[in-house]
C-alpha cells in the first residue's frame, strides 16, 4: 500500500504527531510523517523534513527565518507541501494526507489536499473544523474534524480525537472502494448542471431526459463551492455539456451574499468552448445565515426566511440589471455554442404569482440587460416558469441539440 502522508508542524506539533503515526503503524499502515514546521527545532525526526518541503517551494528553512515574517512562512510550506504531495501521488507513492494543526497547520495541510483529485482519502484534525472552513475545503472532498480543544498535548480529550482521525484515515485506505456500477460507463457524455432548492423540480426533470438520453449528469448544489467545483471540472477537461440553470451564486457575488463561487463563475465553460444552456434561476435571492448576519444596510428588503439558519434577501431591480448585464458579458466570450432561456413568469419557486419574492419589473430588468448585452448569443424567451415542466424539457433538449452540433463539426 502507498503512504499516508500526515502533515504536522513537528516544532509544536510533534508529539501529537507522533501518536497519531504510531497508531496508523500499529495497525500496519505505512506512513510517511511530513515537518512543515519553520520557527524552533522539531522534537521528533520526521521522515521528508522541514528543509525539502521548504526546497519544493523554492526557498530555505533559513530564508523564511531571516525574514522574520510567519505568514510568510506558511505560504511557502503550504506550497511546498502542495507539490509533495501532488508529486507522491504521481508516483503512486501516497495513498491519502492527513493533517493536524491550528490556523497555520489547517492552511498548509488543506493545500496539500487541494493538490489531489477527488477520492484520494484527505482528512484535516483542525481547531477551525466548527467555523468557516470553505476557504480551507474549496471543491474537493476534505474531511474537517474538529479538535475540540487545542492541539497541544495528549490528554482524555485529545487521545480520543486524535484516534478518531488516524481511524479515518486508516479505514479510508484499507477499506475497498465502492465497485464500478454497470451504467457507469466512460464514453457517456458527461453533464454538469446546477441546482438549488427553489429550482429542484427543473433539473430533477432535465437529468431525466438528459440519462434517457444517454448522459450522465452530475448536479451541482449552487451554494458558492457547488459552482467553484463545476467550474474546476470543466476547466479539467472532464464535462461535455453544461446545463446551468441555477445562475444564483451571480446574485451573491454582486450584492454581497455567504453563497458566492467568486468573480469567475461562468466563464469555464466559455473557455472550453463546450455547450452550455443557461438559465436565470434563484438569482432573485441572496444568501445570508440566521437574521441577525444580514448587513444593518439591507434594514428595508424583503426577507423570507427559509430556515433557521439561512435567510433569503430579494435582489431589486437595480441588482438585477447589474447580473444580467455580468451574465451576458460572460456568455458573449463563450468559443462555443450557448443557449439563454429566460422564464419569462418566475425564476424560483418563491418567484411567481402569490409567492414572497414575486416581482415582474426585477425580472425584466434581469431579462432586459441579458438581452440587451448578449453579441452572438441564442435567447430563448419563454412565457412560463422555470419549475415548469415544459420548460425542463426545452431546457434538456435544447443542451442536446447543441452537443450534437458540436458533434457533427468535429
Amino acid at each position: 500500500m502507498p503512504a499516508v502522508f500526515l502533515f504536522a508542524t513537528l516544532d509544536t506539533k510533534g508529539r501529537e504527531a507522533a501518536y497519531v503515526r504510531d497508531l496508523l503503524a500499529s495497525w500496519d499502515i505505512p506512513v510517511v510523517l511530513v515537518d512543515v514546521g519553520s520557527l524552533d527545532r522539531p522534537t521528533v525526526s520526521a521522515d521528508v523534513p522541514r528543509e525539502e518541503v521548504f526546497t519544493l517551494a523554492g526557498t530555505t528553512v533559513d530564508a523564511v527565518r531571516a525574514a522574520g515574517d510567519r505568514g510568510l512562512a506558511v505560504t511557502k510550506a503550504a506550497t511546498g507541501a502542495a507539490r509533495l504531495a501532488r508529486d507522491a501521488y504521481a508516483a503512486r507513492k501516497l495513498s491519502g494526507v492527513l493533517a493536524l494543526g491550528g490556523s497555520a497547520g489547517t492552511t498548509i495541510g488543506t493545500a496539500a489536499m487541494r493538490a489531489l483529485p477527488i477520492g484520494v482519502p484527505k482528512v484535516m484534525l483542525s481547531t477551525l473544523a466548527s467555523g468557516m472552513v470553505r476557504q480551507f475545503v474549496g471543491d474537493r472532498d476534505i474531511f474537517m474534524l474538529n479538535s475540540i480543544v487545542d492541539i497541544a498535548g495528549l490528554n482524555r480529550v485529545s487521545r480520543p480525537i486524535l484516534s478518531q482521525a488516524a481511524r479515518a484515515m486508516a479505514g479510508l485506505v484499507s477499506l475497498p472502494g465502492p465497485t464500478t456500477d454497470a451504467s457507469d460507463k466512460p464514453d457517456k457524455p458527461l453533464i454538469a448542471a446546477t441546482m438549488f432548492g427553489v429550482t429542484t423540480r427543473c433539473v430533477e426533470r432535465a437529468r431525466q431526459t438528459l440519462e434517457q438520453a444517454g448522459c450522465e449528469v452530475l448536479v451541482f448544489h449552487a451554494t458558492g463551492n457547488g459552482g467553484q467545483a463545476m467550474e474546476s471540472l470543466i476547466d479539467e477537461g472532464l464535462i461535455a455539456g453544461v446545463l446551468d440553470i441555477t445562475t444564483t451564486e451571480l446574485a451573491d457575488e454582486l450584492v454581497g451574499g455567504f453563497l458566492s463561487a467568486g468573480p469567475e463563475r461562468l466563464t469555464a465553460a466559455a473557455r472550453a468552448g463546450i455547450p452550455q444552456v443557461v438559465s436565470t434561476g434563484a438569482v432573485d435571492m441572496v444568501n445570508f445565515y440566521a437574521p441577525e448576519s444580514v448587513p444593518a444596510r439591507f434594514a428595508n428588503r424583503t426577507f423570507y426566511k427559509h430556515n433557521a439558519n439561512v435567510t433569503l434577501m430579494r435582489t431589486a431591480r437595480e441588482e438585477n440589471a447589474g447580473i444580467g448585464a455580468d451574465i451576458a458579458r460572460k456568455l458573449s466570450a463563450a468559443t462555443g455554442p450557448v443557449s439563454v432561456l429566460l422564464p419569462g413568469r418566475g425564476v424560483s419557486a418563491i418567484d411567481k404569482e402569490g409567492q414572497p419574492f414575486d416581482d415582474p419589473i426585477a425580472r425584466r430588468a434581469l431579462h432586459d440587460a441579458i438581452r440587451s448585452g448578449l453579441h452572438n448569443v441564442e435567447v430563448v424567451e419563454l412565457d412560463l416558469h422555470i419549475n415548469d415542466p415544459e420548460f425542463a424539457d426545452v431546457a434538456a433538449r435544447k443542451l442536446l441539440e447543441l452537443m450534437r452540433r458540436v458533434q457533427k463539426v468535429q
